[in-house]
């Protein structure tokens, strides 16, 4: 495994693009997928829920995602308390 991310292709919205994940991130991405019992296309058109803006998840998320999520569906955006 590379601890470095790799370009991944993935179609969203009916064109290509793509996204640089470390593997770890990918395997994850993939076992959602396969539980789900739906390509990892689809697996960005799923509903998303993030926590909220400067906490680590949510920094990783930002870093992996970047531009794509204005293609996700983002259902809710979790506040700091």
């Amino acid at each position: 495994m590379s601890a470095r991310p790799a370009k991944r292709s993935l179609t969203l919205k009916g064109h290509r693009t793509s996204v640089s994940l470390e593997d770890p991130f990918w395997l994850a991405f993939r076992q959602i997928a396969k539980e789900k019992n739906i390509n990892i296309d689809e697996l960005y058109k799923q509903a998303w829920v993030l926590r909220e803006k400067g906490s680590g998840t949510r920094e990783t998320f930002d870093r992996v995602f970047g531009k794509n999520q204005k293609n996700m569906t983002i259902r809710l955006e979790l506040e700091h308390t």
